[in-house]
C-alpha cells in the first residue's frame, strides 16, 4: 500500500460571506482528533471573549490559541491605525516562529487577509511565509479579499458568499452564532 503524500497544504477561506474562521475551527477540531498539534493565531479580531477561544481552552494541551491583533482596524476602530500596525508586525513576528518551529502540524491565521488587505502586513511576507514552510505543515488563511497572488499559491480555495445575513436588517453578532 503507498503511503500518503505528508507534504502540508495551503488553504485559504475568503470571500464576503460568514464561516471562514467557522470552517478553520472545524479543521482545527478534525486535527485535534487526530492527535495533531494545532497553532490558531488571529489578527484583527475583537478584543471581547469567543466562544472559540473558550472551547479551545479545553483543548489546551494539542491548540495554541492566540489573539495578536488589538481589534478592528476599518469599522469602527477604537485605536490609531498606527497601534494596529505595531500589533501587527508583533503578531506577524510570532506567526513566522510558529510555522518555522514545525511543531504544529496545522497552523491557522485567521483574518490574516484582512491584515494584507489593510495594510498591516505586506503580502509578499505571506507570499515568502507560504514557500518557506515546512513541508509537514498544513497553513490556513482567513479572511476577506485574499489577495488573487495567494490564492494562485494556495491548494484549496473556497470562497464565501454573502446570501443573506441578519447584520443587513440591522442585528448585531449573537454570542454562539458569530463569535
Amino acid at each position: 500500500m503507498i503511503e500518503r503524500e505528508k507534504r502540508g497544504w495551503v488553504i485559504v477561506y475568503t470571500g464576503d460571506g460568514k464561516g471562514k474562521s467557522t470552517a478553520a475551527f472545524g479543521m482545527a477540531i478534525r486535527a485535534v482528533g487526530h492527535g495533531w498539534k494545532v497553532a490558531i493565531l488571529q489578527f484583527v479580531k475583537g478584543s471581547w471573549p469567543t466562544g472559540e477561544e473558550k472551547a479551545f481552552a479545553h483543548l489546551s494541551e494539542r491548540v495554541l490559541f492566540k489573539k495578536l491583533g488589538i481589534g478592528f482596524v476599518t469599522w469602527n476602530p477604537k485605536r490609531p491605525y498606527e497601534e494596529h500596525l505595531e500589533a501587527a508586525k508583533r503578531a506577524w513576528e510570532e506567526a513566522k516562529n510558529v510555522v518555522s518551529s514545525n511543531v504544529y502540524r496545522l497552523v491557522i491565521l485567521d483574518e490574516i487577509n484582512n491584515a494584507t488587505r489593510f495594510g498591516l502586513i505586506p503580502v509578499e511576507e505571506v507570499l515568502s511565509l507560504i514557500d518557506t514552510k515546512p513541508k509537514e505543515v498544513n497553513l490556513v488563511l482567513t479572511g476577506r479579499g485574499a489577495d488573487e497572488r495567494i490564492i494562485q499559491k494556495a491548494d484549496l480555495v473556497t470562497e464565501m458568499k454573502n446570501v443573506k445575513h441578519p447584520f443587513d436588517k440591522g442585528e448585531w453578532a449573537r454570542v454562539g452564532i458569530d463569535y
